[in-house]
């Protein structure tokens, strides 16, 4: 397979559709609520250090491991040590667990997409209008209809192939991403909201986004001790996790489809931009307007509901709120579906890779078996809500299974095979191929080697602790 293998028509094709990879729900809906609730300022510098650090080092090794071998996940760390091609295998089950569960919250943005071109949107700031839909204890049919429409549109894109289907999607979608998310944040910040008391009456004070952007860029490092510290940290780096695509065959697949003369420095350094870049914007959108309407203590309180809750609610008290809402969910929508992309692209090319199937047929495998996993995750607020594995609902046990355990593992022993098994060097000739300079070399070949490992081995400890209450959250 891998001498016909497709392939990426350049490198802009390639770093737009990585990008549309890395930039998913992880940028606009998880980065937002996280850093409300972990001191805004301060998450977002900790997540940024981390992005240029450690989000560096390990996008950088899979990239290039994907460009030397040729191959995705399985065969590609087959080929570098056949000790450790079991990581494939584990690295490949990742994106099976991940995308079932992502394509139904894909599902939950269509949903809303379609409330408010219908003109509902005074129904979905209703503070009940998820629970009836996404929780509702009798009703099945709109969980999983919006599921099966989100997952039909992300095996479309994938049947077309790596560059009239991923690529041409990315190409399309992510620069229309960039102005609609620029769009929104300038009108966010001329907001302003007057408080009212208990009883709806005015206090007299007014609250503006500008002072939610304060909150939002300025570290405030007056109530950082040890303990919020090492939980800021640990929470950035699992959203570095969540957000970059890492640790789950993405980018190695990727990576596969490169071309050689392809500069593999500046292509990882456009990414992490873009992706960083979009994750800002998604907290420069949100954060402000939420802390105009409902204060630093409402938006602290919100956490994961923040998008489908709390914003809508937001929406419906702003000027134009119908208009900024619709198109705030169709960039959403637009951010899910590249990422669904990328996570059904990697699984298909692995089956291919390993089998002799072509593309169609193992599309429609894939489809098929995604529809069969992801219908408990639909059903499990529902329905099956009295269903749990290990206390948690389907949804939730899955994210956690593969973005607070497999995930740390696989980047682990990825740094444990780069960094001491094979040697740096093996990625560093790959990435230098070209005779391109490798002006983080130093820094790449010490977060590899000594402080990746250690950071990955705090967050699987915390992680799993935190899952099972043994220590607060």
């Amino acid at each position: 397979m891998s001498e016909n293998r497709s392939s990426f028509s350049g490198r802009i094709g390639f770093v737009l559709a990585a990008a549309g990879s890395a930039v998913g729900l992880g940028n606009l809906w998880r980065f937002p609520y996280l850093a409300a609730q972990y001191g805004g300022g301060i998450f977002v510098l900790c997540y940024i250090i981390l992005a240029l650090t450690f989000g560096f080092a390990l996008m950088t090794t899979e990239i290039a491991i994907g460009r030397k071998t040729g191959l995705s996940c399985i065969g590609a760390y087959k080929k570098l040590s056949s000790k450790f091609s079991f990581l494939g295998y584990i690295a490949w089950v990742v994106p099976i667990i991940i995308l079932p569960y992502y394509s139904v919250i894909g599902g939950w943005v269509c949903k809303y997409v379609a409330v408010y071109l219908t003109g509902q949107h005074n129904a979905a700031a209703e503070a009940t209008f998820f629970k009836n839909f996404a929780m509702n204890p009798t009703s099945w049919v709109e969980p999983t209809g919006w599921f099966l429409l989100f997952l039909a549109l992300t095996a479309a894109a994938v049947l077309l192939g790596v560059e009239k289907g991923v690529e041409r999607v990315s190409k399309i979608m992510m620069p229309i991403l960039i102005v609609l998310m620029v769009a929104i944040s300038i009108f966010v910040l001329t907001l302003k909201h007057e408080v009212l008391d208990s009883n709806g009456n005015p206090t007299g004070e007014v609250r503006t986004a500008l002072q939610g952007l304060r909150y939002y860029l300025v570290p405030d490092l007056s109530g950082f001790t040890f303990k919020t510290a090492v939980k800021t940290v640990c929470a950035a780096m699992s959203q570095l996790f969540y957000s970059m695509s890492l640790a789950m065959g993405i980018m190695i697949t990727y990576g596969s489809y490169t071309k050689k003369d392809t500069d593999l420095v500046k292509s990882v350094n456009q990414i992490e931009l873009f992706d960083t870049g979009v994750a800002l914007l998604a907290g420069l959108m949100i954060i402000p307007s939420m802390f105009a309407f409902k204060g630093a203590e409402g938006l602290a309180a919100n956490g994961p509901s923040l998008m489908f809750i709390s914003l809508p609610e937001v929406f419906a008290q702003m000027p134009l709120g119908r208009f900024v809402g619709l198109v705030f969910f169709v960039l959403v929508f637009f951010a899910a579906i590249t990422s669904s992309i990328s996570l059904m692209e990697t699984i298909v090319s692995m089956v291919m890779d390993r089998t002799r199937l072509g593309r169609t047929a193992a599309c429609i495998i894939i489809f098929l078996v995604c529809l069969a996993v992801g219908i408990p995750s639909a059903l499990g607020y529902g329905v099956w809500d009295g269903v749990r594995l290990l206390g948690l609902q389907f949804l939730d046990f899955f994210d956690f299974i593969s973005n607070s355990v497999i995930m740390p593992i696989v980047a682990l022993l990825t740094c444990i095979l780069i960094g001491w098994i094979i040697g740096t060097k093996t990625i560093t000739d790959e990435v230098c191929r070209n005779g391109e300079k490798f002006g983080r070399k130093a820094l790449y070949e010490f977060m590899v080697k000594y402080l990746a490992p250690i950071f990955l081995v705090v967050i699987l400890v915390f992680s799993v602790l935190s899952a099972f209450k043994i220590i607060e959250v």
